[in-house]
């Protein structure tokens, strides 16, 4: 199995070394693996978790949110649990993508008065 550095994972993922160590602390991602040494070690599967949570995190989702879906995966729920909070969740984010596009709209319709 391969694996990673922090800094490389951090790299591939496009989040800072201190992102990742945060995100282990928060049970988002891991446990990571560790060398005798004690240096962490990334795999593919972990750089997966984190790409999931810092899609999630972009799209607005809290820490308490993520610790929710994470346990609700590790916790091996139902799907329609994880089906559920999705939606929820995407329910959540239409409604700041409508407010979204309807600042939008005033930003243009100031644009086009003060030109």
């Amino acid at each position: 199995m391969t694996t990673l550095t922090p800094a490389t994972a951090a790299d591939r993922t496009g989040v800072s070394i201190d992102t990742l160590r945060y995100y282990e602390r928060e049970g988002l991602i891991g446990p990571i693996r560790r060398s005798a040494g004690g240096r962490r070690q990334y795999t593919e599967d972990d750089l997966f978790w984190i790409g999931l949570v810092t899609c999630f995190r972009e799209a607005g989702l809290g820490i308490a949110d993520l610790r929710g879906f994470v346990a609700i995966l590790r916790a091996e729920h139902p799907p329609q649990d994880r089906v559920a909070f999705l939606r929820e969740r995407r329910a959540s984010l239409e409604q700041r993508v409508a407010a979204l596009r309807r600042a939008m709209e005033v930003l243009d319709e100031k644009i086009i008065y003060y030109s």
